[in-house]
């Protein structure tokens, strides 16, 4: 019979009469040869996992034994935040210079060729003049060098096609800064002291996105069905389905990746900011991500099923006028700053 090992995906053929074996010295699981993850062995008379944790039919993973899986194979990704947490870390002390801010840029040369790239282009209008990161943090300031960081850090893993959720190569990259750009936006009228947070956590707001679109589009006809027969959400099919969304598995790799906690809350509730406890971000990532859908830019299939939630217009002092302004900054801001690849 067939075995697979959830870590790494492997199968192997195990004879059934060897398996017996194993359940008369009473062994649940053997190490999966390739990365050591424990398969359970399914014998008769056994229960192999949480029935909870399991579709009823074909026996995909889903719930917390899914989350595990999936923890399990961060190490394979890039690490996004590291070099702009470690950059957040030298801003908040008020001693730090310019040069201690390119000195923690400059331990990742990858991330030093995409600011330069950037510092240069046309949008910061410095073309050709920008040498060093030093330089550049001299002639931008250390808010706008952080936002060019984030960017830079963020565009090669955003950039991906994901087709699992029908997003064309750039599309999250392009709707994650129309989020970074309006929650900027709206943080700056509603409370200033959020501007640097607010874009952070639009930009990485969809990075449960990244993380589930290999999962979901293994099941691509399963969630294709559901959003089809019951005209839900993506969203709803993947609490459905998978037991967790996007949002609350993008708030637990961002407490895993050690980036504040409170920008882990805002991508925690950016759909639905009502238990949030009246925060003040999540409320500002959840009308930014609306007003991008609303804005067309990466929307997905599913877009005009989303909306702003009930009170979010009341809590952040918000007019009709205000949002149609804020799409326009926005809509010019992404056509600038993907201008240039």
């Amino acid at each position: 019979m067939k075995i697979g090992c959830s870590g790494c995906g492997k199968e192997y053929i195990v004879r059934e009469d060897v398996l017996l074996a194993y359940k008369d010295r009473d062994i649940r699981s053997l190490p999966c040869p390739n990365c050591k993850t424990p398969i359970p062995l399914s014998l008769p008379g056994q229960k192999e996992g949480k029935p909870e944790d399991r579709e009823h039919h074909g026996g995909a993973l889903s719930g917390e034994s899914l989350k595990e899986k999936i923890f399990r194979s961060l190490r394979d990704l890039p690490p996004m935040p590291q070099v702009a947490q470690k950059a957040r870390q030298v801003l908040s002390n008020p001693n730090a210079s310019y040069a201690d801010l390119a000195r923690v840029i400059e331990t990742d040369q990858g991330i030093v060729t995409r600011v330069l790239k950037m510092a240069n282009s046309p949008f910061y209008g410095l073309s050709g003049n920008v040498s060093t990161v030093h330089h550049a943090s001299a002639v931008l300031g250390s808010k706008a060098l952080m936002d060019l960081l984030n960017l830079a850090c963020s565009s090669e893993i955003l950039g991906k096609t994901l087709p699992g959720y029908d997003l064309s190569a750039g599309d999250l990259w392009k709707h994650s800064l129309a989020v970074a750009r309006a929650s900027q936006v709206l943080a700056g009228r509603v409370q200033p002291a959020l501007e640097q947070d607010a874009f952070s956590a639009g930009l990485i707001h969809d990075v449960g996105k990244l993380i589930l679109d290999p999962y979901i589009d293994e099941r691509k006809a399963e969630f294709q069905s559901f959003v089809k027969l019951q005209n839900e959400t993506f969203l709803s099919a993947e609490k459905r389905i998978l037991g967790f969304d996007h949002a609350e598995l993008g708030a637990e790799v961002c407490e895993k990746w050690q980036i504040p906690r409170h920008i882990a809350l805002a991508l925690r509730f950016h759909h639905d900011p009502a238990p949030s406890n009246r925060d003040t971000l999540s409320y500002i990532v959840h009308a930014a991500d609306a007003i991008a859908i609303m804005s067309g830019i990466g929307a997905g299939l599913d877009g005009l099923l989303y909306s702003i939630h009930g009170d979010a217009m009341d809590f952040l002092r918000m007019t009709d006028e205000g949002v149609t302004e804020v799409m326009a900054d926005v809509a010019g801001y992404v056509e600038k700053a993907t201008g240039e690849d």
